[in-house]
């Protein structure tokens, strides 16, 4: 079962299981999804990097595209975890936000 529209208010460093990290930008269901898939070896590890980011125009459009492409389960128990794939303009956007948040 998906929600209708996710608002994200977090940013979190995931770590895949080769190692290699990439910064999101998520709520705290998707936190708990990143924590559970974690515990289920989906991934090596997640943590917060900072909570309540301002609601900025980048997070709006950012928030949009996460929406419309990426089904979002509402429950933490998930069967497998979906890293959100990005174009190079939504790297470009999380990048604007990480800057945004102070965070590099």
């Amino acid at each position: 079962m998906a929600e209708a529209f996710q608002t994200l208010d977090i940013i979190e460093e995931i770590t895949r299981n080769d190692g290699s990290s990439y910064k999101e930008i998520g709520n705290l269901l998707h936190n708990g999804q990143s924590e559970y898939a974690v515990e289920e070896g989906m991934i090596k590890k997640v943590r917060i990097l900072k909570i309540n980011i301002p609601h900025s125009t980048n997070v709006i459009k950012y928030e949009k595209f996460v929406n419309e492409s990426f089904e979002i389960p509402t429950n933490v128990a998930i069967s497998e975890f979906t890293e959100w794939q990005r174009s190079p303009e939504m790297d470009e956007l999380v990048e604007k936000i990480l800057a945004e948040n102070k965070v590099s």
